[in-house]
C-alpha cells in the first residue's frame, strides 16, 4: 500500500541524485522483483533494457506510472505465492545457485522498498508540502482515496 501510494502521488519527473524519480521507482521495484526470491535464478520483465534497473544508467524504455503500478501488481502476487509457500525452516535455506539464505533476502527487500519509498514520499513532501499518506495496520486502513495526510487509519477500538 505505502509504495503504491508513493506511485500515485509523486513527480515522476523530478529529478533525484540526477535521476527522475520514475527511474528510481522503477529501480525499487525490479529490485524487490529480482532479489526478493532468488535473483540468481530470475527471468527479465519483458520491459527490461540491460541496465535499466540502475538509475544512473541511460535507457530508451521509459515506464509510464500506470506500467509500474501493473508491474507492482505482478511482484505483489508473485511475492505473496513465495511467502504463503515458505515455511520457517527454509528461511535458514538458500535458494538454488544464491550465496544468501531466504532470510536475508526476504529481509534486504524489506529495508531497500522502504528505503526507497521514503525516498519519493520525501521528494513528494518538499515539492507539495504535504506527507503522503503511510499505512501501517492495513487492517485498519480505510481505503476512501484520499493520498495525502501522514496516518490515515479508521477508529481502532481499544
Amino acid at each position: 500500500m505505502n509504495i503504491r501510494t508513493s506511485l500515485r502521488t509523486y513527480d515522476r519527473d523530478a529529478l533525484c541524485c540526477g535521476a527522475p524519480c520514475w527511474r528510481w521507482a522503477y529501480h525499487a521495484l525490479h529490485s524487490a522483483d529480482k532479489w526478493f526470491i532468488n535473483p540468481f535464478v530470475y527471468e527479465e520483465p519483458i520491459f527490461h533494457e540491460n541496465g535499466m534497473d540502475n538509475p544512473e544508467n541511460p535507457t530508451s524504455v521509459i515506464l509510464s506510472d500506470a506500467q509500474l503500478l501493473s508491474y507492482l501488481d505482478l511482484i505483489e502476487k508473485k511475492t505473496m505465492n513465495y511467502l504463503a509457500f515458505l515455511t520457517d525452516n527454509m528461511l535458514y535455506e538458500k535458494p538454488e545457485n544464491c550465496i544468501y539464505t531466504r532470510m536475508e533476502l526476504v529481509l534486504r527487500q524489506y529495508r531497500h522498498l522502504s528505503f526507497h519509498t521514503g525516498m519519493l514520499n520525501g521528494q513528494t513532501a518538499v515539492a507539495t508540502e504535504k506527507f503522503p499518506m503511510w499505512v501501517s495496520e492495513t487492517d485498519q486502513f480505510v481505503d476512501d482515496g484520499i493520498l495525502f495526510g501522514r496516518y490515515r487509519k479508521g477508529n481502532l477500538s481499544l
